[in-house]
């Protein structure tokens, strides 16, 4: 079974030069040092970096720039570039040129993701991806559907592996995965 990235509009109001999570959760009775403790734990248990942030940033262009670079076969690794880039560096995905300075990470040509960027050539496909995560009734990332199951948040990977198996996902065997 392939997996296909669909782009979903968590804090798409979010302006251009962040929000202060403290503001983004205001009033919602959570309590962000637990938050990070929890998304700490998981990401430790799964060996994937991850550090403290004070901001979030509207990934619309980040999104733009990953549909992009999936309709580009061998350059998937933008999806690993940009989730260091946010979630360990605290890097800013709403700013065009940070996404190009992770584009250039993985080898991608800086003049046609500029152009990406510039003149907004996927914005159609992510609004198309956003519409299908609301058919889906995504409200939450990440989120997995396999068949007609819906698996939402962050979980344990064997956790995760046996759900999706569960609803029919197969693994890929190990010459598939080279």
């Amino acid at each position: 079974m392939d997996v296909q990235w669909v782009y979903f509009p968590l804090h798409p109001d979010t302006p251009a030069e962040g929000l202060l999570l403290k503001d983004l959760f205001a009033g919602r009775g959570l309590d962000l040092t637990v938050m990070h403790a929890r998304m700490k734990g998981l990401m430790d248990a799964e060996g994937l970096p991850y550090n403290r942030r004070t901001y979030t940033y509207n990934s619309r262009l980040a999104q733009e720039l990953a549909k992009w670079a999936d309709s580009r076969p061998g350059f998937e690794a933008i999806h690993d570039a940009l989730y260091r880039a946010y979630f360990v560096g605290g890097r800013n995905l709403g700013n065009p040129e940070v996404l190009l300075d992770v584009a250039q990470t993985v080898g991608l040509p800086s003049n046609e993701a500029r152009e990406v960027l510039t003149k907004r050539t996927f914005k159609d496909a992510v609004a198309a991806d956003w519409e299908k995560a609301r058919r889906y009734g995504i409200t939450a990332v990440p989120s997995f559907v396999v068949g007609g199951t819906k698996i939402v948040g962050a979980h344990p990977y064997d956790e995760l592996a046996e759900r999706l198996r569960a609803a029919g996902a197969q693994p890929k065997s190990a010459n598939e995965n080279q």
